[in-house]
């Protein structure tokens, strides 16, 4: 696995650490390795990988969205900002790590695609990928 996946990995798995800190300990984040998860539906991937920084219900106010430098979007917005139309290309590419928006600066979210095809391989990592993105587009606040 190339160094820049195990960076990845560390940083998408240090959200784990996080989940279960109290509010007054969120200034640091433990990072672990990332561990391999059951099933590949889009609530249960979200809930896995995404809900430590952008809540349990996607409006970004997961338990270490507080350790983060920038606050975790509000994925119940999504079309919302896109003038009712929920992108979801743009949605995948920017989860996969392959579209990153200049105007966000610096990306704290982890680069999926590799973190996830590092644990689950390529055939399954797009199949979650696209549950995870009709899960957001579920999610979204009319």
């Amino acid at each position: 696995m190339t160094k820049a996946v195990w960076g990845a990995a560390a940083i998408a798995a240090l959200v784990c650490a996080v989940a279960t800190t109290p509010a007054a300990a969120q200034q640091t984040i433990k990072r672990e390795p990332i561990k391999a998860v059951e099933g590949i539906s889009g609530s249960l991937t979200f809930r896995a990988y995404c809900a430590q920084c952008h809540g349990i219900t996607g409006r970004g106010n997961g338990p270490a969205a507080g350790a983060l430098k920038v606050a975790p979007a509000d994925l119940t917005q999504i079309a919302k900002r896109h003038h009712g139309q929920f992108p979801a290309n743009a949605v995948r590419n920017t989860i996969a790590g392959e579209q990153v928006v200049a105007a966000h600066g610096t990306r704290e979210m982890p680069m999926w695609g590799p973190v996830l095809r590092s644990v689950d391989g390529q055939a399954v990592t797009e199949l979650r990928l696209v549950n995870l993105v009709k899960y957001l587009e579920q999610i979204q606040e009319k």
